[in-house]
């Protein structure tokens, strides 16, 4: 509950705000204590107090510099565990029925640790530590470790912890402050506390929104740009960016420089200025973050070139080292006079568990060696390049069941020389040629992305246009299926990349 975090003995203290409506006449407003507390005290709610005249501290700069180290408000690090499943008696018709159970695909979320590992990231001249460990931290994480450079008391600081808790992962915060302080507020019957913790958490807005990285913690993209902006040296061309931000984001996205013109009062020269600094602004400020949030992605399957051939091997890093203890093996051996069954069943189970674990492993590579022999254009000339293919094909070919190919596909990576893809990602449906043929629906996409960057930025190639140019090429294509394919890419619509 609020009320446990955040109260304490001291009747009064001053909420550290950064707002300029703090009453005292200094540049901010000075602390007594490191703490403070809801009991009732004859001061006015949204205002700070402060219980030290004394001469005000110096105005501290604005930016922050991310301090070292972890805060006494960030929990204990959750720690991960992969729950062993019981292991029950396997055949190998399950194998190949596609029935059986996966129970090791935890085991690709485990960063390699071998040798060949630590030597190819010693060998990496660029390998920089503090830029690595930055991508392994968190938002939240990053956020929480820069609370102790602002010197905040305990109650300021928890106020910004419970906002760094409702961020989303592009770090805005979506939820308003009333339904923030809603749950909070529950067993406070007395209006002045309400007040009270509404004002905490508006100054706890403030000082989040000055964290790194710039604009975190705003409500809308609109925010998020100007906090950005207000960052940057003063400048005509950023107060245009700024006015544009704030009142008309639309007619920036519709590219409407006369309405931009008329509405802002800037000639065209500004305008592109203003433009340039709102396009170097980060829409998602927790973007760089978001990796940290994922999963480490260990390849099952090694593409390498040898010469002009194509070798396919299994990472040793993801294969379970499992055997069985040759001691407690031969005391079964020795006792089958007593007693011991039911550890003689265990034992069999055992061994047809690492069977199967040994052939779901053939399997995989098994399946990647069609792949590659399938898709070897691809591995030369890229996406472009890329074939038809479908389940049945592997498995017509490999005497499975399609079922089976498409678990073994599922989450299970290729490293190749033009980087790691999951073995579902040389799939795909296909689409007629006037020849007769078919294209890859992967290869029409790559063909889309190589038009639209060779486009002319005044004159952006609308779907209807790209339809036609891929018929020319000879591939049926309609409108509506390269508007999907284009949004797959996340490549915005012709009016929206359109340059002003």
């Amino acid at each position: 509950m609020w009320r446990s975090r955040l109260s304490c003995s001291s009747p009064s203290v001053c909420c550290n705000c950064p707002h300029w409506s703090c009453t005292k006449k200094s540049s901010r407003c000075s602390r007594a204590t490191p703490s403070w507390s809801w009991k009732k005290t004859a001061r006015r709610p949204g205002r700070c107090h402060s219980t030290a005249p004394a001469k005000p501290p110096r105005p501290r700069p604005p930016q922050t510099p991310t301090p070292q180290g972890s805060d006494g408000f960030e929990g204990p690090d959750a720690l991960s565990e992969v729950a062993a499943s019981d292991f029950g008696s396997t055949e190998r018709d399950d194998w190949e029925n596609g029935t059986e159970r996966d129970d090791f695909d935890g085991i690709r979320e485990l960063p390699s640790t071998s040798a060949s590992g630590s030597n190819a990231a010693g060998d990496d001249d660029d390998f920089d530590p503090q830029e690595r460990r930055r991508s392994a931290l968190s938002l939240s994480d990053h956020l929480r470790e820069q609370l102790p450079g602002l010197r905040l008391s305990a109650g300021d600081a928890a106020a910004v912890h419970v906002l760094i808790e409702s961020l989303n992962e592009d770090g805005y915060l979506t939820d308003s402050l009333e339904d923030i302080a809603e749950p909070l507020m529950a067993g406070m019957d007395d209006e002045e506390d309400r007040d009270e913790l509404m004002s905490r958490l508006r100054c706890a807005l403030l000082w989040l929104q000055r964290l790194d990285p710039l604009g975190v913690g705003a409500r809308s993209l609109s925010e998020c740009l100007s906090l950005q902006l207000r960052a940057q040296a003063p400048s005509p061309a950023r107060e245009v960016a700024l006015c544009i931000c704030q009142d008309h984001l639309e007619l920036l996205a519709k590219r409407d420089i006369k309405k931009l013109m008329s509405a802002t009062g800037a000639d065209e020269e500004v305008l592109r200025q203003a433009q340039t600094l709102i396009v170097a602004c980060e829409p998602k400020p927790g973007r760089p973050f978001a990796d940290a949030e994922s999963h480490i992605i260990v390849p099952d399957v090694i593409v390498q070139r040898s010469g002009r051939a194509l070798k396919v091997t299994l990472n040793p890093d993801v294969m379970p080292k499992l055997r069985i203890n040759d001691l407690y093996a031969a005391a079964l051996r020795g006792g089958k006079q007593g007693g011991g069954s039911g550890l003689s069943t265990r034992l069999q189970e055992a061994r047809w568990f690492m069977k199967n674990i040994q052939q779901r492993f053939d399997t995989i590579l098994r399946v990647s060696k069609a792949i590659v022999e399938r898709q070897k254009a691809f591995f030369t000339h890229g996406e472009i390049a890329m074939k038809p293919l479908v389940l049945r094909e592997i498995a017509d070919e490999l005497g499975l069941h399609e079922s089976t190919i498409s678990r073994v596909t599922t989450a299970k990576y290729m490293a190749t020389p033009g980087g790691t893809y999951e073995l579902k990602y040389f799939f795909g449906s296909s689409l007629s040629t006037e020849a007769g043929g078919n294209a890859s629906s992967t290869a029409v996409r790559a063909l889309i992305k190589q038009m639209i960057g060779a486009e002319d930025p005044a004159k952006p190639l609308s779907d209807s246009t790209l339809s036609h140019m891929l018929e020319e090429q000879g591939i049926q294509v309609a409108r509506r299926t390269v508007a999907k394919y284009r949004e797959s890419l996340k490549i915005a619509p012709a009016n929206l990349r359109k340059a002003l």
